[in-house]
């Protein structure tokens, strides 16, 4: 039996496992997905947000300040990309300039720093904004964080200090006994004192299987552009029109990667697996962003892809003990903000909902550190060119288009929580991010992927169970 098991490898359940890895536990995540992070945690604008939006007093606007200001810290200790570039919400015509007054004593209230600018001032800062703009609130500690990484790395840490996590594990139902749950799968059953539910856009279906619950989880998707890193400069914040109750609208950004997001789109799907783009919806996202950032080159485009939101009927973040059992945790209804809210809802959950439940001591040996990951495209030439002199697969390019070497690839499977399909090695090392969106670089991925794992090309997967690329041999 463990002591704690949690469903759900999302960016949310990687900190909880991070989090709770610092005390003497046995800790099992079950994931149903082949990856961590591989449907919310993955799909969406990758922004660390300020703070300055949700409504004071609520759960968002706790965990998203708390999560923003450890922000530094934490992506140093997982040497993940974040760059507080800060963000600017903007009015593009004269009644919306009370709106951001408003915004600005919300922020207020919220405890994060603001800042009103002229028309002025906002061309001088984003020289591309429309010439209709008439000012903006400014928000310095926003920032652009790699969502990838951020979850992977987070996960890895757990690992490293003792947490297990098994993929592909999907949970079918939880049965409650005298020593605490059996939570049955697909892949069998395991045993609990804890169960903590992390489970994204299923919760409300995980949090049924032991109560009757009085909230739900509605989908609300998000369909995005992905321009190519051809030029910097074209935005240099986080822009955002003024929020909706549809949420924070169309915005446009750039990414740590260098290459630039516009949307998402907001609109309720019944689906849960529903993540199709529609050619009316991107074109009403490009209309908006337009709105805002004219000369915006969507000939640079490389991808659209969408994403599905956790919205919860709450209206706010449900982060609390079962009304029935002390020791099922539910951690649900984590929407935007959840990316910037997430480290402090990780250590939130761990220090305060389960440590004291089950009476948990802190180890002495927890490392809070990932092993550096090594990144040769941002080592100055003299450093690379010794490291490849010392390992030459440093300076075998298998991705040309993201500069993708085959020693990263090599580091990358040689961790804690390894890459087992295309799609979750893309994640981790941008091989087949680039304009070519992995045409030139998959074979060469692919046949990497068999070898490690000692299986045949045909069973390499690009992402979920059947996504087989080769279906057979040919002459």
């Amino acid at each position: 039996m463990e002591d704690i098991i949690i469903i759900g490898g999302g960016v949310i359940g990687a900190f909880v496992a991070r989090y709770l890895s610092r005390y003497q536990a046995s800790i099992l995540v079950l994931e149903k997905e082949t990856d961590v992070g591989d449907v919310t945690s993955m799909a969406n604008s990758a922004i660390g947000h300020s703070g300055y939006d949700p409504v004071p007093g609520t759960k968002k606007a706790y965990f998203n300040v708390e999560g923003n200001r450890m922000y530094h810290e934490v992506c140093k200790e997982l040497d993940v990309h974040f760059d507080q570039c800060g963000s600017l919400t903007v009015a593009l015509d004269e009644k919306q300039l009370a709106m951001l007054s408003e915004l600005k004593e919300r922020a207020e209230k919220n405890g994060v720093p603001t800042k009103l600018l002229s028309a002025e001032e906002v061309k001088a800062a984003e020289p591309n904004i429309s010439p209709e703009v008439k000012g903006a609130l400014l928000c310095p500690t926003a920032g652009v964080v790699n969502p990838f990484t951020l979850t992977v790395h987070a996960m890895e840490n757990a690992a490293d200090n003792g947490v297990k996590l098994h993929l592909g594990t999907e949970v079918q139902g939880i049965e409650k006994t005298e020593e605490g749950y059996v939570v049955h799968t697909n892949k069998g059953d395991y045993e609990a004192k804890l169960v903590i539910n992390c489970a994204g856009l299923y919760s409300d279906k995980i949090a049924a299987m032991v109560e009757n619950i009085n909230w739900s989880i509605r989908p609300r998707k998000g369909e995005y552009y992905v321009l190519d890193h051809y030029a910097k400069g074209l935005v240099n914040h986080v822009l955002f029109p003024l929020p909706s109750e549809k949420g924070k609208g169309i915005l446009v950004t750039m990414t740590t990667s260098g290459n630039y997001l516009v949307g998402p789109s907001s609109e309720w799907v019944d689906d849960k697996e529903d993540f199709s783009t529609d050619t009316l919806t991107l074109a009403d996202v490009k209309r908006q962003a337009t709105l805002m950032v004219p000369n915006i080159p969507f000939r640079e485009q490389i991808r659209v892809f969408s994403g599905l939101r956790s919205t919860p009927s709450t209206h706010d973040f449900i982060i609390e003990k079962s009304h029935t059992y002390e020791t099922f945790v539910n951690v649900a209804g984590i929407e935007s903000p959840g990316l910037a809210s997430s480290p402090a809802i990780g250590k939130y959950v761990a220090d305060t909902l389960v440590a004291p439940t089950l009476g948990l001591k802190l180890k002495e040996s927890w490392n809070p550190c990932v092993k550096p990951y090594v990144k040769p495209a941002e080592m100055p030439l003299e450093e690379r060119n010794a490291l490849i002199e010392k390992n030459p697969h440093f300076g075998k390019m298998i991705c040309n288009c993201e500069k993708v070497s085959l020693g990263e690839i090599e580091d990358a499977l040689s961790r804690s929580v390894p890459p087992h399909t295309v799609k979750a090695l893309k994640k981790r090392t941008r091989a087949g991010f680039g304009k070519c969106q992995g045409g030139f670089c998959q074979p060469q991925v692919l046949l990497l992927l068999a070898k490690h794992f000692g299986i045949s090309p045909l069973d390499v997967l690009y992402d979920k169970e059947g996504s087989n690329i080769l279906e057979g041999v040919s002459k």
